[in-house]
């Protein structure tokens, strides 16, 4: 299983924050909001990672993330020259892929739940992820039967058919480039992600699952603050149980020692 994180973009409703760095730079709470993306690959056990980055950005992610050794892992990175769709990662990132299976998670895209147990288990097809939300209308909206199977994606419909929003995890099996290389550019000259998952749709490899805890797109101000917040109490301890939302990282041989961020 490879893994993906796509940090590209401009982050242009965050000005004036992001006119001098990534919006996935930016810190919640005490850590760059990359790292969470990264943390929910890494609990999967997914070690070979491939960053895709706005081009004025790429020297920032690496000198934050290096080779990916200290966090016992492996990174490649390659440019998006502009933000032309989720779907387009699949597309630049094809040699990286290699025939693999692989999960994709938005960099500014923040969960407590781990999904360990369900990447691991992925064999056939695509799998999205949805979240209940009170404005459908703004995300990719999926419609699902009283069973949980998918019936319907749409793209920010004006007359959503339901509360469910598809969020930024997405996992896809060997075929995932073989798909993606069907889909036309939408009339915003983007490679869409719904058109890609109504491809596996129409070929009756789509299943979907429920997030049940926090999912966060961390896109907006308000967002970026509610981020925060709730990083800030799982590492007090106020959720029960243990948080989901720790990373080891393995300090400089000098130090010895490991440090939870």
């Amino acid at each position: 299983m490879k893994g993906f994180i796509l940090a590209g973009g401009s982050g242009t409703r965050l000005h004036p924050l992001t006119k001098v760095t990534s919006k996935q730079l930016l810190p919640i709470y005490d850590k760059p909001m990359i790292y969470y993306p990264l943390n929910t690959l890494l609990k999967a056990g997914i070690k070979d990672i491939l960053i895709i980055v706005a081009p004025e950005r790429s020297g920032d992610f690496l000198n934050l993330l290096g080779s990916g050794k200290e966090f016992g892992a492996r990174f490649t990175y390659e440019i998006q020259d502009k933000p032309s769709g989720i779907a387009e990662a699949f597309i630049i990132g094809k040699e990286f892929i290699k025939g693999d299976a692989c999960t994709l998670i938005l960099g500014d895209n923040i969960f407590t739940d781990d999904f360990s147990e369900v990447i691991a288990n992925h064999k056939e097809g695509a799998k999205i992820f949805v979240k209940e939300v009170h404005d459908p209308e703004r995300f990719g909206v999926i419609e699902m039967d009283d069973a949980g199977k998918v019936l319907s994606i749409e793209e920010k419909p004006a007359n959503p058919k339901s509360n469910y929003a598809q969020t930024g995890l997405y996992i896809y099996d060997d075929k995932v480039v073989e798909y993606a290389e069907k889909i036309k550019p939408s009339a915003r000259l983007e490679y869409e992600i719904t058109d890609l998952n109504n491809l596996y749709l129409a070929d009756g490899k789509l299943s979907a699952e429920i997030v049940k805890g926090e999912w966060i797109d961390a896109g907006t101000f308000e967002s970026l603050h509610r981020a925060s917040v709730i990083v800030r109490e799982h590492e007090l301890g106020m959720n029960a149980g243990s948080s989901n939302l720790e990373v080891k990282i393995k300090m400089p041989l000098e130090t010895k020692e490991d440090v939870t961020v």
